[in-house]
Formats: C-alpha cells, structure tokens, sequence
C-alpha cells in the first residue's frame, strides 16, 4: 500500500516537473498574443505627413501638437488617438519620374536639369531613385544619396507614348519597400497619359497607399498657354493635391531651379503624425482626411485619404 501511494506521488511530482519545464521551453501563449496585439496596433497607424507654410510659401517650423487637429470623415481624432508627433527634420525617400515620351522632345534636356537640381538637394541621409517612362517604365537610377544622375540618363531620347500612371504605380510600388516615414514621388512630365494600363484613379490610389506625396512639374509650361497645357496642367495638379504634394507650373530658368529648391527643402521639414484610426473596421475601404490649424493664416497640405487595412 505504500509503495503504491509512493508510485501515485512520484507520477504526480513528474508530471507537474514535465509541464513546468514545457512551459518554460515553449512559447507563451499570454506573451504571444500580447505580440500579436503590438504588431497589430503598429500595423493599423495611419501615418501623416504635413507641410505648414505661411502666406509666403515659408515652412513653419515651431508648430506644437495641440495646434493640429486631424479629421477622419469629418470627425476629430482625439488628443489620445494620437500615437506621435514628429518636428524634427527626417530623412526621405523619393523618386523621380522623367517623363521621356515624344512630346518631351523639345523639353527633355530642361528636365534632366530639373532631376539633377532636386538630386543636388538632397542631404546625406536622404536616398532617390530615378525612373524614366515612355512607351515603358524603367529604372535607371536605383536608390540612393548621389547627387547627380547616372550617365546612361544623358543618352535618353524622348520617344513613344506616355504611361505616367503606370510610372506613378511603379514609383509606389518602390517606395512601399523603403522604411523611411517621408516618402515622395516627383513627377516631371507634360501630364498627358496615352498609353498606361492602370487608371488615375489608380495611380493616386497606389501612391495615397504607400503615403507618398506626389510633386508634379508641369513641363508643357514651357511651350505657353494651349488646350492641351490646360489639360496637363488639371491632371498633374489632381495629383498633387490628393496626396497632399504639390503642383509646380514654370517655364523654367530660375524659377524652375527655385522650385526644386523648395520641394527637397520641404521634404525634409514636414511635421509626421501617426494616429489610430477612428473606424477600426478591416474592410479596405478609403478614409477621408483632414487637417486643420489653429493658428491662423497658415496654409497645410497633406494626402486627402488612407485605405484601411482587409483582415
């Protein structure tokens, strides 16, 4: 009877040892979840990139916070819906797109001198790459902080038609691989697409995905006022102004090397807000958005819209 009992007891104490170890050598299911849940909090940030300028077209660099508020189809995302605020000048990574179509012809070399203007902006931490598009998109500058363009650029002819949306997908589709936060896409075109396969609307929607913004320079400029430059113009412009870049319209020279100028200095000194969402359905529709300044006459720019994630 003893020996029994003492047989009972010792399966006990091993089985409770056995189950004590295999807890401490496999996976806790408490601690997974809780990893899970980080990932996912992580994951469902929408990320905001916002550029403040004054009247004159100067960043303002002091803002605070409290003075922004964010709207998700028209409701206000509360101070604790706010995960972080940024003001400090971050890298960014973006990519050209050189529009290389026979309408450029006449304009290709003012491009090139654009591209090289925008490269030479560039800081040490910032990285381009460089895409050419006609009857096809192809890279010819992978990503990174030289400051000038590759020598096979300057034997590019202007040729063929014009697939700009597919070089805006093709330029998101890049950027969604990089981990820098400011990302853009600058566009230098005469605007007219002939020959993509996506849509506009798919084109602002890959970049809005990614949330890069789009800087559209608006080459038929050059050539003074048309029906056709009128159309350039709209399509860049809608652009732009979706995903909260900016459009340029000049006919070169000077003004044109301003510009640039201007957008790699912006790209740097953005404010980044990252917030969860106000509606937590994983459905992949689109989200409008909004942000206002309390301070007045100062005017903000940001992308219009975020896709939420399909679970």
């Amino acid at each position: 009877m003893v020996h029994k009992h003492w047989l009972q007891t010792h399966r006990c104490t091993t089985t409770l040892a056995a189950l004590f170890i295999a807890f401490l050598v496999s996976p806790n299911p408490l601690r997974s979840q809780q990893d899970d849940d980080v990932i996912r909090t992580n994951t469902d940030l929408v990320v905001l990139n916002v550029t403040v300028t004054d009247k004159a077209g100067q960043y303002v660099p002091d803002l605070k916070l409290s003075e922004f508020t964010i709207f998700e189809d028209g409701k206000p995302v509360l101070p604790a819906g706010i995960s972080s605020f940024s003001v400090h000048e971050s890298p960014f990574a973006s990519v050209v797109l050189l529009d290389t179509s026979a309408s450029m012809e006449s304009r290709l070399s003012l491009a090139r001198s654009a591209a090289i203007r925008f490269l030479d902006r560039l800081r040490e931490e910032d990285v381009a790459a460089v895409y050419k598009f006609d009857s096809q998109v192809e890279r010819i500058q992978e990503f990174s902080s030289e400051k000038d363009l590759a020598p096979m650029v300057f034997g590019v002819t202007a040729r063929g038609l014009t697939t700009l949306n597919d070089a805006i997908v093709a330029a998101a589709k890049a950027l969604a691989a990089r981990p820098e936060k400011r990302k853009a896409i600058v566009v230098l075109s005469d605007g007219l697409d002939t020959s993509s396969k996506a849509s506009a609307d798919k084109a602002i929607e890959s970049a809005l995905a990614v949330g890069a913004s789009i800087y559209a320079v608006d080459m038929s400029a050059s050539n003074g006022s048309s029906s056709r430059n009128q159309q350039s113009a709209a399509v860049l412009r809608e652009f732009a102004e979706k995903s909260g870049g900016l459009f340029v319209a000049t006919p070169g020279g000077p003004a044109l090397r301003d510009a640039f100028a201007n957008i790699a200095n912006e790209l740097g000194h953005q404010y980044t807000i990252a917030f969860r969402p106000l509606n937590q359905a994983h459905d992949g529709k689109w989200r409008k958005l909004e942000v206002k300044i309390s301070r007045p006459g100062l005017l903000v720019r940001s992308r219009k819209a975020y896709r939420a994630q399909r679970h």
